[in-house]
């Protein structure tokens, strides 16, 4: 899996809340119940869901699924798992209502661009190479019969789903890890936020920041803290994610229309939506769109907090404007594509 874009860091509340940490997929993970008592059968399934889409999805593992297509599909029709097929369906669908901005046909854009394994093996600097502009292929090229777990793609498409991939992950492990146990649940992937069940008093507490790290830690950059009672929330941010090769910086948010990292206005995106996969979305989404995101998040009526190259902060929908307030949502929580239900600043 890449490593994560996205940095909201829960934050522990009260001691009755259960809270554990751990790594996976390359990133920090953080889950907390509402029910302390019952945070251990919770983390084994958080990991045992993460060990299967690792196994299903990652781009860095030679034995995973995703990574098996290379060799097998090439413009034939393959019968993939159901947990793969979910996955390649949600990144379809992430294309379509982005217009094209996220797309899952630029694995071998990324590679191109030095990010062809696990982040932390990517050299931070590097000599300079020689980059091709060069669109990517397309993801209406990707046919998927999802109930029959089939798959279609032309010859030489390599998928990446790093894009939607966690937070796909983190708002299934929250919906299963409530169903099966009853409590309320937060599950931050690298920061990619789902949550599920009856929130604690007063809301899920997380701190939304430029760069990774434990929510214990001082944070760099300019901070918000929010409160949220339902969804999920996403961060995406070429702040951290980045190397250099030759004098040119590098990171991990690729312009599907030119197989390049993208040339934003912005440093970091953060959006509240109805799940966290539809904020997700828009986070990244916002960051290819660059001066035009603002008004088309405003459109969707998303809560979002945008951090400019030079750490201005501009918020759009409701994102309060003060550094620490709740985002409670409107509407009967159904996920409705990125706009999903409308939520409102509470002092």
């Amino acid at each position: 899996m890449n490593a994560a874009r996205t940095y909201g860091l829960p934050v522990t509340q009260a001691p009755s809340l259960g809270v554990t940490d751990f790594a996976a997929l390359g990133t920090y993970v953080r889950l907390v119940t509402t029910d302390a008592t019952r945070i251990d059968e919770a983390r084994d399934l958080l990991q045992t869901g993460l060990r299967a889409l690792d196994e299903a999805c990652s781009r860095f593992r030679p034995d995973s699924e995703l990574m098996s297509l290379d060799d097998n599909v090439g413009g034939r029709c393959v019968r993939v798992s159901p947990l793969l097929a979910e996955a390649v369906a949600v990144a379809l669908r992430a294309a379509d209502l982005s217009a094209g901005d996220v797309d899952p046909t630029l694995g071998n854009a990324l590679a191109a661009v030095g990010y062809d394994r696990d982040f932390a093996s990517v050299a931070a600097f590097g000599p300079a190479v020689r980059i091709v502009t060069r669109p990517a292929p397309g993801w209406q090229r990707i046919r998927l019969d999802k109930a029959a777990g089939l798959l279609t793609m032309p010859a030489g498409i390599r998928l990446d789903l790093g894009a939607t991939a966690k937070a796909f992950a983190a708002d299934k492990a929250a919906a299963d890890i409530h169903t099966r146990l009853g409590c309320g649940v937060l599950v931050s992937l690298g920061g990619d936020i789902a949550v599920a069940g009856p929130p604690p008093r007063g809301g899920w507490v997380v701190r939304v920041q430029d760069l990774p790290g434990r929510s214990e830690d001082e944070p760099t950059g300019p901070t918000s803290t929010v409160a949220i009672s339902a969804g999920g929330l996403a961060t995406s941010s070429t702040a951290a994610r980045r190397w250099i090769r030759g004098d040119r910086v590098l990171h991990h948010v690729l312009n599907p229309r030119t197989g390049l990292p993208a040339t934003s206005p912005w440093r970091t995106v953060s959006v509240t939506a109805a799940t966290c996969v539809d904020a997700n979305i828009a986070s990244t989404a916002s960051i290819v769109r660059g001066s035009a995101a603002p008004a088309w998040l405003a459109r969707l009526r998303l809560p979002a907090r945008l951090v400019g190259a030079d750490g201005s902060v501009v918020t759009v929908a409701g994102w309060p404007a003060s550094a620490d307030c709740a985002l409670e949502r409107e509407g009967d929580g159904r996920p409705e594509g990125p706009a999903g239900p409308k939520r409102r600043a509470v002092r």
